[in-house]
């Protein structure tokens, strides 16, 4: 089983390689863990495939591509201090969590982020602070930030609240929903304190960036 998951990774990473990911760093981050973790037992033989899988809630796990061109875009080093808005099943943050020095990530529905922080403590990563929030208004307590992070689709623009976050340098990657209706994955480079450039990287689908702590669940 061992050796069908490791030939299932070797695929996937030479994928990825193919898709334009030249980041040895976040190829080597993405190689190293177990994405089966991630996943429930029903998902666990489509690990490794290049498609997004879904957590439960509504959400899901992106497909690798889509964390590889996200962290490359993020350019990280391990002096970075980084904030995650949308821990969702907590891949995305361990591949982070491997390239920065600090993470901080926030999750609206409080069982996905119970079941991250297990998966955190199962792989021994210790440089991961989560909480339960509304990741629209940031983590002002932590503020600035490096890199900013998020992983779901925002209307028209990134919320006022993470630029205003972003550390003047900083850069930060969000999928975007354009009046179109169509999504796209943009990046914000912060040039001064109120001023900042755009980018658009590629065509995503993602679930919507809603506000508040999911009730309910």
């Amino acid at each position: 089983m061992a050796q069908q998951a490791d030939t299932r990774k070797i695929r996937m990473i030479m994928g990825l390689r193919s898709q334009g990911i030249s980041d040895i760093n976040v190829l080597s981050a993405i190689e190293k863990i177990p994405r089966e973790v991630f996943v429930s037992e029903n998902f666990e033989d489509q690990a490794y495939e290049n498609r997004a899988l879904s957590i439960g809630l509504g959400q899901t796990i992106s497909q690798p591509q889509i964390v590889a061109v996200m962290t490359q875009t993020l350019d990280l080093n391990d002096r970075h201090k980084v904030l995650e808005v949308g821990t969702g099943s907590g891949y995305q943050a361990v591949v982070l969590a491997s390239l920065c020095r600090r993470l901080y990530t926030i999750e609206r529905h409080a069982p996905l982020l119970e079941l991250a922080e297990k998966r955190f403590e199962y792989l021994g990563v210790r440089n991961i602070t989560a909480v339960v929030g509304d990741g629209m208004l940031g983590w002002i307590e932590q503020a600035p930030f490096e890199r900013i992070i998020v992983t779901a689709a925002a209307k028209n623009n990134a919320p006022p609240a993470l630029i205003e976050q972003l550390a003047v340098g900083g850069l930060l990657v969000i999928p975007i929903e354009r009046s179109s209706g169509d999504q796209v994955l943009r990046l914000y480079r912060k040039e001064g304190d109120k001023t900042y450039a755009m980018k658009d990287i590629m065509p995503v689908r993602f679930v919507p960036l809603l506000p508040d702590v999911a009730s309910g669940v």
